[in-house]
């Protein structure tokens, strides 16, 4: 599977998988931020080796029904926002891809009218 190149240096974490939940690509961060799991030898393995219960069964969820899951984390006094949304191919779904950014701890919100 081929992604651009500009995907592997940027800023925030790129993880893709297939229908079943194999890893099929990791960009520079991601195998950083999962470095402590394997980092880029976590291609090719399947997503539900690398969560516990109830974030399994919240995987095979979205992978089943073609969902979207967001939601921030703070972890090691670091902020997230956790993107999580299927991907298509022509029209056929393939798996799912998640973002994983970096946000300030005080981001501003804003309210567009």
């Amino acid at each position: 599977m081929n992604f651009p190149q500009w995907t592997q240096e940027f800023p925030c974490a790129i993880t893709v998988c297939d229908r079943e939940g194999v890893i099929l690509y990791m960009n520079e961060k991601s195998c950083a931020t999962f470095e402590k799991y394997g980092g880029a030898e976590l291609i090719g393995q399947n997503l539900a080796g690398c969560h516990p219960e109830p974030a399994r069964s919240k995987l095979f969820t979205l992978l089943k029904e073609q969902k979207t899951n967001a939601y921030t984390i703070e972890k090691n006094g670091v902020k997230k926002m956790i993107y999580q949304s299927p991907w298509y191919e022509n029209g056929e779904f393939m798996g799912l891809v998640e973002f994983s950014l970096i946000l300030p701890m005080d981001m501003p919100h804003f309210i567009r009218s």
